[in-house]
């Protein structure tokens, strides 16, 4: 049937648009990273502020390396696995961690 499913639903579109909403979280986490070092270093270069901004780098990494790789396994498969724990975990964990570090730079 060329791809489409019994049910009338093409397999392509969920993964599709799955694949985009980690590209634009994963745009919103970068933002959040620029203007957390933007943050840091414009009120004046204190060590607190220092420890956050390269803090909110480093969460943005491991935010960054878990969205890619699910966004790889989104575009490699036919039929994307599901995301394992440990990983919706650890973009939980960099998400709210990168919450807390700019609640500390702008208080």
């Amino acid at each position: 049937m060329g791809g489409v499913d019994p049910a009338g639903r093409d397999p392509g579109l969920q993964p599709e648009r799955t694949r985009l909403a980690w590209r634009r979280t994963t745009l919103s986490a970068s933002v959040a990273a620029v203007l957390a070092a933007r943050t840091a270093l414009h009120a004046g270069v204190t060590a607190l502020a220092v420890v956050m901004g390269a803090l909110c780098a480093v969460l943005w990494l491991g935010f960054l390396w878990v969205a890619q790789r699910r966004i790889h396994a989104l575009t490699v498969h036919t039929r994307p696995p599901v995301l394992p724990p440990r990983y919706a975990t650890a973009a939980v964990l960099c998400t709210v961690a990168t919450a807390v570090c700019a609640a500390v730079l702008v208080v």
